[in-house]
């Protein structure tokens, strides 16, 4: 009897439809972290994010302010670009390159804020933010002592 009853049910799959960009999970879901070790292995994506990211992920937007600030200081005080690609962007766009330079920066951290949950990708952003310290710190002392 069981068995009969169990094949007149219908069952809806919630999983035929692809989860939509924007839905009630995303500014209520309450998933943070994967419960099951080969889930986290295998890495996936979360509906919440960790305080600690946030500061990371501030403290690079803030520190490719400063170095856009640094950059343009640096070189009216007679000095130059050695990245290639921002010098590019700078002979383009002027002093307007500041505005290339942050969407770019933005939209990487923002594809790595969603993947944090991949690989290394952690320790990426944590070593993201040191070599965008170091870098401002190296300007800030060109400036400084120029």
């Amino acid at each position: 009897m069981a068995l009969e009853e169990t094949d007149k049910r219908i069952l809806k799959s919630r999983r035929k439809q692809p989860t939509p960009a924007l839905s009630r999970y995303t500014f209520l879901g309450e998933r943070k972290r994967f419960r099951r070790k080969i889930d986290q292995q295998k890495g996936g994506y979360v509906d919440r994010y960790s305080s600690k990211l946030f500061f990371f992920l501030t403290l690079i937007v803030s520190l490719n302010i400063l170095d856009a600030l640094f950059t343009m200081i640096v070189i009216e005080l007679n000095g130059v670009e050695i990245n290639p690609i921002v010098l590019s962007v700078m002979q383009l766009y002027g002093d307007k390159f500041w505005i290339w330079k942050f969407a770019i920066v933005s939209f990487c951290l923002t594809l790595l804020c969603l993947h944090i949950r991949f690989g290394r990708v952690k320790v990426a952003v944590v070593s993201i933010s040191f070599i965008y310290l170091a870098v401002v710190l190296y300007q800030f002392f060109l400036i400084t002592y120029h």
